[in-house]
């Protein structure tokens, strides 16, 4: 009956999360012409997106205007309106504990709603990020409490959300959707839904072998990131200019592929996903060294920035300490909003922490709020710039002045290779 309803297009879909995964994602079921309930704890979200505002970049507000509109899209703090949907996504956050521990209390909370309401023929589908094992040993075993059986009661899947924001070439609608079901029916129903939204679908064998698809994606990337970062280190130390060896590098057509450094790992994925992986084989009694390794040189980064912004400083006869410092930058990369995990965050405490008189400018966001630091964005004029003792490339947003910001004579940090090109004294490259 579900495969019925999905392939006429009369099934009900449901998604519980609607941040930067759940919303776009459900954006492209209404216009796909389903009709969409989007489920998430923060009030302030449901009204604004009731009222046809989007707060995510990558989703316009006239797709969730238009789909308002004709109905095809609600918005709602209501759980029970699971018990009349057909399909449920849970797009909710996994993020570390301090200890660097899973923290699934997201997911076990929508699986506490979806537990109350679940029902004959519900197709429920796990899209959060998280360790080979959370669809059975969570969400299954706890759906089966109820009496309903797998692959023919109710289907469960995991399909690992692969949001980049910002990237307009590769979005939710085109980027191949990995699935992996309990059952061969289960993953069957969910490569259906996906198939008929969304780009090419690649179904896997179980829920474990997706969960680690994605866990791998983002491990190569967080491992290559570390790789590169030591070479900058060791280059550094060696008076080698690490942006000239990788490019010279990249000149190569096979067996290399560039990967660049900066001031640390940023966003929801890689600083975190690795660590999922790492956590899980530790119960298997593998230790998993690459990818802690990779983590420990990733966060030593905005550290080794800190120290390059004291240098920097050093030579014009400052200490760190009352000297007024800007970053540029705040979002964890280029012309988003996103601070998920940024670096910038971790570059600013940092240098208040030694004393410093800091800023920040970001084209992106006007207010910082990081634990009780709350900071409004700096309007980056020259006669701004020139009032400050040092300049701090964290983030490249193509929206800087760069010509202006080298002009202005004072001292600057570049960690992200923003000017590439620029040949001037006042210029330090990480």
């Amino acid at each position: 009956m579900l495969r019925e309803k999905l392939e006429s297009r009369q099934a009900r879909l449901g998604v519980i999360g609607l941040g930067y995964v759940g919303l776009p994602l459900s954006m492209e079921f209404a216009r796909a012409g389903f009709t969409v309930v989007g489920i998430d704890t923060n009030p302030e979200k449901v009204r604004q997106l009731m009222a046809g505002e989007s707060y995510i970049p990558d989703v316009p507000s006239e797709w969730v205007r238009e789909t308002v509109k004709n109905g095809t899209f609600t918005a709602t703090t209501d759980f029970s309106v699971l018990s009349e949907l057909d399909t449920v996504d849970i797009c909710v956050p996994t993020p570390l504990r301090k200890t660097k521990d899973p923290d699934i209390s997201f997911v076990n909370a929508a699986v506490n709603e979806i537990e109350k309401y679940v029902h004959k023929g519900m197709l429920i589908i796990l899209d959060s990020t998280t360790y080979p094992g959370t669809t059975d040993e969570i969400i299954l075993a706890r759906i089966e409490q109820t009496g309903l059986t797998v692959g023919e009661d109710f289907f469960l899947a995991f399909s690992p959300e692969r949001v980049d924001p910002g990237n307009e070439q590769w979005t939710t609608k085109n980027i191949p959707k990995v699935v992996g079901g309990v059952t061969p029916a289960c993953t069957e129903h969910a490569a259906l839904l996906y198939s008929m939204t969304l780009g090419p679908v690649v179904p896997v064998s179980s829920t474990k072998v997706a969960e680690t698809v994605k866990l791998l994606e983002n491990t190569f990337r967080s491992v290559n990131i570390g790789l590169v970062n030591e070479m900058t280190l060791m280059c550094d130390r060696m008076g080698i200019d690490v942006w000239e060896v990788i490019d010279a590098a990249a000149t190569k057509p096979f067996g290399f592929m560039a990967f660049y450094p900066g001031p640390g790992l940023g966003g929801h994925c890689i600083p975190i996903d690795p660590f999922y992986l790492s956590w899980k084989a530790k119960e298997a009694g593998f230790e998993a060294r690459f990818i802690e390794l990779a983590g420990q040189i990733n966060g030593q980064m905005p550290y080794y920035v800190v120290t390059k912004i004291s240098d920097a400083l050093n030579d014009q006869g400052k200490a760190v300490r009352g000297s007024k410092i800007l970053v540029l930058g705040a979002a964890y990369k280029e012309d988003i909003d996103d601070l998920r995990e940024s670096p910038s965050l971790d570059i600013i405490k940092l240098l208040k922490d030694k004393g410093a008189d800091v800023a920040f400018s970001d084209p992106h966001v006007s207010t910082l709020v990081e634990g009780e630091m709350t900071m409004q964005s700096v309007d980056p004029t020259p006669e701004a710039l020139r009032g400050f003792d040092c300049l701090v490339i964290a983030t490249a947003h193509a929206a800087f002045d760069y010509d202006g910001i080298v002009a202005s004579g004072v001292p600057i940090v570049d960690s992200r290779n923003a000017l590439k090109g620029f040949a001037a004294d006042n210029i330090t490259r990480i």
